[in-house]
């Protein structure tokens, strides 16, 4: 989601610096599909914590869905590349009992996110 944004806004800086008129056009145009993608997929996504369960649904065509009891995760992990640490984002990974692994990419406030989970 976030690479397809950033990919968007090297192709719109290229679009716009393009000496050819009909290659900017298509950088333009290549930049404002994938932008308007990665908005529509960030805007149906959602991550909440509830006092019995983690529940996450992403996507909007092609929809994930993540419900993990509280008392079957085992530990959460965050990963952060150098374009999350710009953005302020990361990868999440839940482990539940029995090894099962569930990945949270892209969330914005992970640590707080760690933090109400682990809470008592």
């Amino acid at each position: 989601m976030v690479s397809s944004f950033f990919l968007a806004s090297v192709l719109f800086v290229f679009g716009l610096i393009s000496d050819n008129g009909e290659a900017g056009a298509f950088f333009l145009l290549i930049a404002l599909i994938l932008g308007l993608g990665s908005l529509v997929n960030y805007s149906a996504s959602e991550f909440g914590v509830t006092n019995k369960r983690i529940l996450a649904k992403v996507g909007c065509v092609s929809r994930r869905s993540l419900d993990i009891l509280l008392t079957k995760v085992e530990g959460i992990h965050a990963e952060q590349g150098i374009l999350g640490k710009i953005l302020g984002y990361r990868t999440v990974v839940v482990t539940g009992s029995g090894g099962t692994k569930s990945v949270l990419k892209n969330i914005a406030y992970p640590l707080e996110f760690r933090k109400i989970v682990q809470e008592p």
